[in-house]
């Protein structure tokens, strides 16, 4: 009765606004407001004190996470006549660009605010119980990934979303996902001997807990240099490269179920419409193995905003129930499974899958466990605060790995937003305040961010090249969102970030020997790809951010949740980054996706499966 209500509210709203423009001509206003990444600019129709419309005419936000509030503010706005409108949980800071843009626009055409200060009668929910197979806490990449798997094997799923817009932090997600031995590497030519040297060298001087491995990938190695067809990639070189990227901190087996299952869950996307078929260089990886998505013109695109609405499409397509702005707060074990509380929603299921990301959005999570991180900024949504690891936590389960938290070296330094590390996966670098390289650009995420912090001024320049820009929409929605400074000479991208012209040159002049030579006698970095020496050339001023939680809950090879006493919780599976023990002390890039999409496989199977008994 309440949603007929309001529906029916807001058509007669909509009607009187149209009876209003009828007493005469639509004037139009513009105004303008800082978006999440740019300014954001609407065109507002107002005449004899109405709002008759408001559109988005032009902005620079994320595609997925900014597109509920960009269709969903205005239209409130006209209907309510008001701007003290629901923001869009998951889209905070465009829904309030859009209502100040609205406010600069009636500012301009001599409106009386106070007539749009008026309160919005926010609707009241009905609480709601409902029966289900399988409930999954969380629209993220790993949710979904296990809704979609549980509903293929004929369960009824419902997902619990505490945002107004699925996708979490996989929404954010902008380089790709790690596979091994697939058909789209096979159709590279193999030039990372040195990369694979280089890492079997490191494993053998470094890591003696992982000699068997090492061995096994060594030899492998040698029988291809033998007959070397296709592309050298392996499971096990994938493994090494992980366990060592993690410190060997890492739960073996959960690596190895990564790292077996990465082939097939990439061929299982390409089945419901999501193709990751550019093969790219990635930091902290041997070999190429990220697969990246291309738009129809063939260049690369940001992963998350691709994936995301093709998962939460193909789990409507298969019946899922997707219910939003219901955050839960409790799992209760029942005798014939779960019973989980959320807002106004009370779920009883034979399975739960806990798929609700880190913590690395909650600041005070992060500096409780990792205090020298305190005051730095944070790659992720506000939505990602920990919130399934404190439910498991209150469910007895044990946490694991927790003091791991990830910073990112390449944060654009201005508005804090993800700069992809395909950027110098693909040839970048990175250049300090005397425009000189300063580490291995393709090394360790942790590795880079610490050379990065001991710059003066804790920041570098990510510096590319037009060639590079023209193969990347990626790039190109960088340049559109005002991240870049350009110049049509290197000489003259040099004064634009106050570096001396002649010193940036030298450093570009050493960089592109190297890539020629496919040696770089500096910093002995073993990924190469093009030459920087296409103009105009570009710079994108960076600084490490908080990125990824490594720990979390501690989960088997078939996502079980574990107790802290070691036995496994019935009915309690979880997925993604909200887990532990999978990626170690350290993250590689092209994991995460990786780790969403195998693990989200695993939960909603395993889930099914047990709500079948």
């Amino acid at each position: 009765m309440e949603v007929y209500v309001k529906r029916l509210f807001i058509s007669l709203a909509a009607v009187m606004v149209l009876l209003f423009a009828s007493c005469g001509n639509k004037d139009t206003y513009t105004g303008t407001a800082k978006g999440n990444n740019a300014d954001i600019t609407v065109q507002v129709g107002y005449k004899d004190g109405v709002i008759q419309s408001v559109k988005v005419t032009k902005h620079a936000e994320t595609a997925g996470v900014a597109d509920a509030a960009l269709e969903k503010i205005p239209e409130a706005i006209v209907a309510h006549q008001s701007l003290n409108v629901d923001i869009i949980s998951g889209a905070t800071e465009t829904s309030k660009a859009i209502v100040n843009a609205v406010k600069s626009a009636l500012q301009s055409a001599n409106a009386d605010l106070s007539k749009f200060d008026t309160a919005v009668v926010k609707e009241q929910r009905e609480a709601q119980e409902l029966t289900t197979d399988v409930v999954v806490i969380g629209a993220g990449g790993a949710g979904l990934t296990a809704a979609i798997t549980a509903a293929s094997e004929g369960k009824k799923v419902i997902v619990l979303e505490k945002k107004s817009i699925a996708g979490g932090n996989s929404t954010l997600a902008t380089g790709g996902m790690n596979a091994a031995k697939t058909s789209y590497q096979d159709k590279n030519t193999f030039a990372e001997d040195k990369g694979v040297t280089t890492k079997i060298a490191a494993a053998e001087k470094d890591y003696p807990a992982l000699k068997d491995l090492t061995a096994t990938v060594k030899s492998q190695y040698e029988k291809y240099k033998k007959d070397p067809k296709g592309y050298f990639d392996s499971v096990e070189l994938f493994e090494l490269d992980t366990m060592v990227g993690g410190k060997a901190t890492n739960n073996p087996e959960l690596v190895k179920t990564l790292t077996k299952n990465s082939k097939e869950s990439l061929e299982w996307l390409a089945t419901i419409g999501a193709d990751l078929k550019s093969v790219g260089s990635f930091g902290g990886a041997s070999v190429k193995r990220i697969h990246k998505p291309v738009n129809a013109e063939g260049k690369t695109v940001a992963v998350g905003s691709y994936l995301v609405p093709i998962l939460e499409a193909q789990a409507k397509k298969a019946g899922v129930q997707i219910i939003f702005d219901t955050p839960a707060y409790a799992i209760k074990l029942t005798d014939s499974g779960v019973t989980v509380e959320a807002e106004a929603t009370t779920v009883h299921a034979k399975s739960v899958v806990i798929a609700t990301g880190g913590f690395a959005g909650n600041s005070e999570m992060v500096e409780k466990y990792k205090p020298e991180l305190k005051g730095f900024a944070t790659t992720n949504t506000s939505g990602i605060t920990g919130d399934g690891i404190k439910i498991a936590d209150a469910l007895n389960a044990a946490l694991v790995d927790m003091e791991q938290i990830q910073i990112h070296p390449t944060v654009e330094y201005t508005s804090k937003a993800l700069i992809t590390e395909g950027l110098r996966g693909d040839g970048a670098i990175l250049v300090n305040q005397d425009g000189k390289r300063f580490f291995d650009e393709t090394s360790t995420r942790d590795k880079v961010s610490a050379a990065e912090i001991a710059q003066k001024g804790n920041y570098a320049y990510l510096i590319i090249d037009q060639r590079m820009a023209d193969a990347s929409a990626v790039i190109q929605g960088y340049i559109k969102k005002g991240f870049t400074k350009t110049g049509k000479t290197i000489e003259e991208l040099a004064k634009e970030i106050e570096i001396t012209p002649e010193t940036l040159a030298a450093t570009l002049q050493t960089w592109n020997k190297a890539v020629e030579a496919k040696t770089d006698s500096e910093f002995n970095r073993t990924s190469f790809a093009e030459k920087l020496d296409t103009a105009p050339f570009y710079a994108i001023k960076v600084s490490p951010g908080v990125h990824h939680t490594m720990g979390g809950i501690k989960i088997n090879s078939n996502a079980q949740v574990i107790d802290k006493s070691g036995a496994v919780i019935p009915h309690v599976y979880a997925a993604g980054e909200v887990t532990g023990g999978v990626h170690g002390a350290n993250r590689l890039g092209g994991n995460a996706v990786a780790d969403i999409i195998v693990f989200g496989r695993i939960a909603g199977k395993q889930a099914a499966a047990n709500a079948g008994n």
